[in-house]
């Protein structure tokens, strides 16, 4: 089969796909309403009530357009999260920056330990992770941390928060759990500062493995769905600083509607990942579907 049968057999079986890159190539011309109905209907198959949202993605796209709070900004900026983060909970559950540059020709790659994690500051992507400087690939690490902080995340996905965070990149210390090989993050949602469930991400950092969502309730009972990505094939077991990321998570998301809360533990001592307003962007189902609205019952918009 030749590439343009390729592309039209592609087309016929995937037209949303399609559609959904365009629709983000226009983005940044298209009023905020107006481009979440649309990538909704794509992403999801079905068209959202603005006006009576009623599943937790849906209350996402609600929120994005009016629930607009100028602390938001700062607590997702990757940098500034961590004082923001501090005042609240305290410097010791905060991973340590090696330093914070505006462009990766500026990072010197030759000064920094021999493994680090080095990311964009406005972005969910644009990641590099080095356990050994020896064969760390700086020009490929270069090229993606550029494009990282060419990318619009805001006009793609229309979380308001990142609209004002300045492109920017951050090196951290390189942290690993129990497992000796990766960090496996915690990710608690909250409504207004009170955890209702959580998922672990594990088999990020395998490039043998798709990454793992498994999602519990408070008593860490496994629920019944996915998301996005399948369960691991051994369920994680509760971690040793449960409790103590359970009252940070309280904290950290008093008085906001909504927002998820994403922390690490390393033998039971407790570290700050970062805050995420919008899970997948509200636009990633929920199989059995019948859980968005479960979900979405817990937010009161």
């Amino acid at each position: 089969m030749n590439i343009v049968n390729k592309f039209f057999t592609y087309l016929i079986h995937h037209p949303e796909r399609i559609l959904l890159r365009g629709w983000n190539i226009i983005a940044p011309m298209v009023p905020d309403q107006l481009f979440l109905a649309v990538k909704f209907r794509l992403t999801m198959g079905y068209w959202m009530d603005f006006n009576n949202p009623k599943t937790y993605n849906e209350k996402l796209q609600w929120l994005k357009l009016h629930d607009r709070k100028s602390d938001y900004t700062r607590m997702v900026d990757k940098a500034e999260a961590k004082e923001y983060v501090t005042e609240r909970i305290g410097k010791e559950h905060i991973i340590p920056t090696i330093g914070v540059w505006d462009k990766p020709e500026d990072v010197p790659w030759d000064k920094l330990p021999n493994q680090f994690v080095a990311k964009v500051t406005h972005d969910s992507g644009g990641i590099v992770i080095c356990k050994d400087k020896n064969t760390l690939d700086i020009p490929t690490a270069i090229k993606r941390l550029s494009a990282g902080l060419k990318r619009n995340y805001y006009a793609v996905s229309r979380e308001w928060p990142y609209k004002n965070v300045k492109h920017r990149i951050i090196v951290e210390q390189y942290m690993v759990d129990e497992s000796g090989y990766e960090l496996k993050d915690y990710k608690f949602f909250c409504f207004n500062g009170e955890p209702k469930m959580l998922f672990i991400a594990t088999d990020r950092e395998n490039p043998n493995e798709e990454t793992k969502f498994d999602f519990f309730d408070m008593d860490f009972n496994l629920l019944p769905f996915t998301n996005g990505h399948e369960h691991a094939s051994h369920i994680p077991a509760k971690p040793k600083g449960f409790d103590t990321m359970v009252e940070l998570a309280r904290k950290l998301s008093a008085g906001i509607p909504h927002v998820r809360v994403d922390l690490y533990d390393i033998n039971g001592q407790v570290y700050f990942g970062e805050l995420t307003f919008y899970h997948w962007s509200g636009f990633v189902p929920f199989e059995p579907k019948e859980w968005d609205n479960k979900i979405g019952a817990w937010m009161n918009k």
